[in-house]
């Protein structure tokens, strides 16, 4: 498969005869966007999309490490424009991106360099969908993939890229985590044809692997919070964890799902729990993660939701503390802990100091660290 080429094959005198076997290949090979299992979407989430999800990477947004690395690809390959891109069923993300600035300011801080293109590339957003691009092709074949001139590939020559971005060059190398799951790419362009050659495929690839590291990384400390938050679930109370202003619940324990019930939807606290809304819990979460403080909410009075249980009254205490990211100390979520006080007084001074210790714990544990607990890990709820 002349297509994926080995790094043997990129000798110069061996181009020529790479490129009609590329041609052939390609004109017999099966659509990558139609392949059973490799982009199912609406047929069923894929073990790539999973694996995003519980990596929290199956979100199109920006990550500061990500945009770092592309740099660093973008520096070593001398290509304008790289990419970390990360691809779910439905699209392709872009987590990392390098674009070279165009200003003057800019280009008399950079220098004449392979930065120094005045580079006119048009990315409104850090999604594409699965039809544009090479990327899929990548994913899908695990294998890595250099076009030094699209044109030259009829296959390739009508992707959408071209004629949109002005795509002319394409070097990219498969992400393979320790699952075996081909969860992106690392991918560089130029919007001029170029012979990339053996020492920058063999650098794309030294950079995947790289790569992989930071993310191994990530997923070792995902491990830790499923661990603890395993351990959450054997705890008495509700326990309750939202992400970022928006009070998106990420987490809730099983006592908290057996007393409150299942989330009528996925997102906010007043939109997965109406009852909880309306006695103004989501405004007390809330006030904590803007203020920085713990803020109480008492005499919370909600029907009970237990199918074999009278329709009786409870009330509760709720405590919400904010959660902090143990690098910049900005409150980035919320722990919110209830007790049912119906049969019984609990003091404030308790409940805080339980809700202290959770959280103390949360944050050792790395789920204050941007990223993980401020982005989109997908809900961690029971079932």
């Amino acid at each position: 498969m002349a297509l994926w080429l080995s790094i043997s094959k990129l000798s110069v005198e061996g181009r020529e005869r790479d490129g009609r076997m590329m041609s052939d290949y390609m004109c017999d090979m099966t659509d990558v966007m139609s392949t059973q299992g490799q982009f199912p979407g609406a047929g069923g989430e894929s073990e790539r999309t999973r694996r995003l999800r519980s990596l929290g990477l199956n979100e199109p947004t920006a990550d500061e490490a990500f945009d770092r690395f592309a740099h660093l690809a973008a520096s070593i390959t001398r290509a304008p424009i790289a990419m970390v891109n990360f691809i779910n069923d439905e699209r392709q993300m872009f987590r990392g991106l390098y674009i070279p600035p165009t200003s003057a300011e800019s280009t008399a801080e950079i220098g004449a360099s392979w930065a120094d293109r005045g580079i006119a590339f048009d990315l409104p957003t850090r999604e594409m969908p699965l039809s544009h691009g090479f990327c899929p092709h990548v994913v899908a074949q695990r294998s890595p993939l250099a076009l030094d001139d699209i044109l030259a590939y009829p296959r390739f020559a009508g992707n959408p890229v071209v004629d949109e971005l002005g795509v002319r060059a394409y070097l990219g190398a498969p992400l393979v985590d320790d699952t075996n799951t081909v969860i992106g790419t690392v991918c560089v362009l130029d919007r001029e044809p170029r012979q990339w050659g053996r020492e920058r495929l063999r650098d794309i690839q030294h950079l995947a692997e790289a790569l992989l590291s930071e993310i191994r990384l990530r997923d070792n400390l995902l491990a830790q919070q499923q661990e603890m938050f395993a351990a959450f679930d054997g705890s008495p109370f509700p326990i309750m964890l939202t992400d970022g202003p928006g009070q998106e619940i990420r987490y809730a324990n099983a006592q908290h799902a057996d007393t409150f019930g299942a989330p009528t939807a996925y997102g906010s606290v007043g939109m997965a729990y109406p009852q909880l809304g309306a006695a103004g819990l989501d405004r007390a979460v809330a006030e904590a993660y803007h203020t920085g403080r713990t803020t109480v909410l008492n005499d919370v009075r909600i029907q009970s939701v237990r199918p074999d249980a009278q329709r009786i009254q409870q009330i509760f205490s709720f405590t919400c503390t904010p959660l902090r990211s143990a690098r910049t100390g900005q409150v980035n979520g919320v722990v919110t802990v209830g007790m049912d006080v119906t049969a019984q007084s609990r003091t404030e001074e308790e409940l805080g100091t339980l809700a202290a210790l959770l959280v103390d714990r949360l944050q050792q544990n790395g789920a204050g660290r941007p990223g993980l607990g401020g982005g989109e890990t997908g809900p961690l709820l029971p079932g």
